[in-house]
C-alpha cells in the first residue's frame, strides 16, 4: 500500500487521488491494496441549505371565511331582523311560568338519568353473566325497548288502564288481586308515565354503553387481580370500573343530553314542561318565534354546563391515562394573560432615540 500526501497549495477539495481529503490538508489517506484510488466527494456535491416554504392550507382557510361569513350573517340578522321581537323574548325569559316548565324539565331528566343508568348498570351486568337465562332476558328488554319509538312508549303506559284496570298482588296467572289492588289509572298519572317511559327508554341505550365500556378494560388486569386473590366486589369497584369510566363517560354525557331535550316528547302526556309550557303561551299571544327562542336558549344553557361538567369530570378520570393533563380552558386563558402583562418592551430603535432627544431640545 503507498501513500501519498498533499503537496502545498493544493485545494483539499480538488485534490487527487490518494491525496488527502476535504478538510483535513496535510494528512495522509492510505490508498486500497489492489492500488485502486479511495472515492473522494467532491465539495460542490455536499447538500446546501433548503428554505423552507410553509404549507399553505388554501381549502382550510376558505372554509374558515365561509363559516365567518355565515356567523356574521346570522349576528346581523339577530340585530336588524324586528321579527325576532326581543322585547317579548326578555318579558317571557324569566315568565313564572317558563320556570316551573324548566324546573319540571329538569326534574325529569334528574330522576329519568338515574333510574335509566341504576337499571341500565344491571342490564349490562345480566348480559355480560354467564347465566343464559339472564343473558336472553337483557337481551330482549333491550330489542324491545330501542325498537319502540319513545313517543310511542309514552303514549302505551299512559293509557296502559285500558288495558290493566287494575294491578296487584294476588295469585298467580289470575286477576285476583286478593293481596293489594290498585286503579291503574290513578296509578298511572302523566308524571309516574313520563318517568317510566324515559327511564326504560334510557336504561336500554345506557346498558349498552356499560357494557362497552366493560369490555374495554383489559382483562388481563382482571386475571392478575383474581391472582392476587382480590374480593370480586373490589376488583369490580376498586379496578373495572374506574378504567372502564373512561369509556363510559362520553356516551353517557351524551345521553343525559338527550334525554334533557328528549323530555320536550312528554308534551304529548299533557304534562307542564318547558315546551308544553311555551306552546301553550304563544298559541295565547301567538308570539311563536320570541317563545321558541326562549325555550331554545334555555335548553342550550343547560346543555352547555353538563358538556362544561362532561369535560371536567373526563379530565379527572385522565389522570391514569396521560402523563400530563392539557391544560383547561381556564388555565391557557391566565397563561396568556400572564404572558401578555410580563411581555418586555420592545426597544426603540437607535433612530428614534435620536429623533426623540431631538425633539426634546
Amino acid at each position: 500500500m503507498t501513500l501519498t500526501t498533499d503537496s502545498p497549495g493544493t485545494d483539499p477539495g480538488t485534490a487527487g487521488p490518494g491525496t488527502a481529503g476535504p478538510g483535513t490538508p496535510g494528512q495522509q489517506t492510505p490508498t486500497p491494496s489492489d492500488g485502486a484510488p479511495a472515492a473522494i466527494v467532491p465539495r460542490s456535491a455536499q447538500p446546501s441549505k433548503l428554505s423552507v416554504v410553509p404549507l399553505r392550507h388554501w381549502w382550510r382557510w376558505s372554509l374558515s371565511a365561509v363559516a365567518v361569513f355565515i356567523l356574521a350573517q346570522l349576528v346581523w340578522t339577530f340585530f336588524t331582523n324586528p321579527q325576532w321581537r326581543w322585547p317579548v323574548f326578555a318579558e317571557y325569559f324569566f315568565n313564572e311560568a317558563i320556570l316551573r316548565g324548566l324546573w319540571l324539565t329538569l326534574w325529569l331528566t334528574a330522576v329519568s338519568s338515574v333510574i335509566g343508568f341504576v337499571l341500565g348498570g344491571l342490564l349490562a351486568l345480566a348480559r355480560l353473566s354467564g347465566s343464559a337465562l339472564l343473558n336472553s332476558f337483557a337481551w330482549s328488554f333491550i330489542w324491545f325497548f330501542r325498537s319502540i319509538p319513545l313517543i310511542v312508549q309514552l303514549v302505551i303506559w299512559y293509557n296502559l288502564g285500558y288495558l290493566f284496570p287494575t294491578l296487584g298482588i294476588g295469585w298467580p296467572f289470575t286477576y285476583d288481586f286478593w293481596l293489594i289492588e290498585f286503579d291503574t289509572v290513578r296509578l298511572l298519572s302523566a308524571s309516574v308515565a313520563a318517568i317510566l317511559g324515559l327511564s326504560l327508554h334510557q336504561a336500554a341505550y345506557s346498558s349498552e354503553i356499560i357494557r362497552g365500556g366493560l369490555l374495554s378494560v383489559d382483562h388481563g388486569q382482571l386475571e392478575a387481580a383474581r391472582a392476587l386473590g382480590i374480593p370480586r366486589g373490589r376488583r369490580f369497584f376498586r379496578i373495572m370500573l374506574p378504567q372502564a369510566a373512561r369509556a363510559i363517560l362520553p356516551n353517557a354525557f351524551n345521553e343525559v343530553i338527550g334525554l334533557l331535550k328528549g323530555t320536550s316528547v312528554v308534551f304529548i302526556l299533557a304534562l307542564p314542561e318547558l315546551f308544553y309550557t311555551v306552546q301553550v303561551i304563544y298559541n295565547r299571544n301567538q308570539q311563536v318565534v320570541p317563545l321558541l327562542l326562549v325555550a331554545a336558549v334555555w335548553y342550550t344553557i343547560f346543555t352547555t354546563v353538563l358538556s362544561v361538567a362532561q369535560y371536567y369530570i373526563e379530565r379527572r378520570f385522565a389522570r391514569g391515562a396521560a402523563r400530563e393533563l392539557p391544560p383547561t380552558p381556564i388555565q391557557r386563558a391566565r397563561a396568556g394573560l400572564r404572558r401578555l402583562v410580563s411581555r418586555p418592551a420592545r426597544p426603540l430603535p437607535p433612530a428614534s432615540i435620536a429623533a426623540a432627544a431631538e425633539h426634546a431640545r
